[in-house]
């Protein structure tokens, strides 16, 4: 799917049939045929076209100086059920790619999927938006992602106290394991943050793409909440992986409470085998022919006396517990 925009006079996003000096080109999942056109009419670099549809390709800042394009590929996050995610469970992030085409005044993105970022910027839900200025119109953009990962990571702590919160109340399996994909998803937000940083910082040095002074405070802007972002991702990931550490020592105790307890069982229930053992031999035995020993009834309350007061000996050393 390919769709063009265009800012109008009144500020607003309009959706424009043929690409025009000034517009924004969004390719979303582009079949074969349109990244032909997009090769051929457009004459977007065939690298920067792979490359930007390999979900395996990670934040970098590329030009070419012969046809005078720059290509540049971020990381947005991605959330369970959302267009994209490889699993339904984990929060993750997807590749999405810009490409600066000065000779026909065009802004190009390319993904794989439908986005959150693209739809609110088609949508007009983002001030200031003005495809014209491109180098603004990708700050914009780099803005929005940062702003996701903060929405997300919020999200990630509260799924995180809630499940912990559980996790108190009863040790499941379904618990950890929801733990261990927060977890997850926590190192795969802070591999995408750092390399989005990367590429940031190497937009900031003004090189590549062309800075002006207008887009300095937008570009702080965009720093600050991509380290910010990167802050609360480290902090709820050492956070994360300090509660499962505590909930298996906590698991690990409590089944050597269960073993425990049920080796004391089997000690006191043994007892009575000791006994019953000892009267079933073809030897003699203390008392035997005295009536009042020769009968069933002392060796069961021999029994069941030892019994009583094995279990209060380890009642008294705390071995029930």
């Amino acid at each position: 799917m390919i769709e063009c925009y265009k800012t109008a006079t009144a500020g607003s996003i309009e959706r424009i049939e043929a690409p025009e000096s000034g517009c924004w080109v969004n390719a979303i999942a582009p079949t074969p045929e349109e990244r032909t056109w997009l090769e051929e009419e457009l004459g977007v670099l065939p690298e920067f076209v792979r490359s930007a549809l390999d979900d395996e390709e990670t934040s970098r800042i590329d030009y070419d100086e012969d046809v005078n394009q720059t290509f540049v590929i971020v990381d947005y996050p991605v959330a369970p059920g959302e267009e994209g995610a490889p699993d339904a469970r984990q929060y993750d992030t997807m590749p999405l790619s810009m490409v600066f085409i000065p000779e026909k005044s065009l802004f190009v993105t390319l993904g794989l999927y439908d986005n959150p970022i693209t739809r609110d910027m088609a949508a007009g839900r983002v001030r200031g938006v003005d495809t014209r200025f491109r180098t603004r119109f990708l700050l914009q953009i780099l803005l929005r992602i940062s702003q996701l990962y903060l929405v997300y990571l919020r999200r990630i702590d509260r799924l995180s106290s809630a499940t912990e919160e559980k996790l108190h109340a009863s040790v499941r399996n379904e618990e950890l394991i929801q733990m261990l994909d927060l977890e997850k998803s926590l190192v795969y937000f802070s591999t995408s943050l750092k390399s989005d940083e990367v590429t940031l910082n190497k937009i900031m040095h003004g090189r590549i793409i062309p800075l002006y002074e207008d887009d300095q405070d937008l570009l702080e802007d965009v720093l600050v909440e991509i380290h910010q972002a990167i802050e609360m991702c480290n902090i709820y990931s050492n956070t994360l992986s300090g509660t499962m550490d505590a909930f298996a020592s906590i698991i690990s105790n409590n089944l050597n409470i269960v073993m425990k307890v049920l080796s004391v069982i089997t000690i006191v229930m043994a007892i009575p085998n000791i006994v019953f053992g000892f009267y079933g031999m073809n030897v003699g035995l203390p008392f035997e022919g005295v009536p009042l020993f020769d009968n069933w009834a002392f060796p069961t309350l021999l029994a069941a006396v030892a019994c009583l007061i094995a279990a209060w000996i380890f009642k008294r050393k705390g071995m029930w517990h």
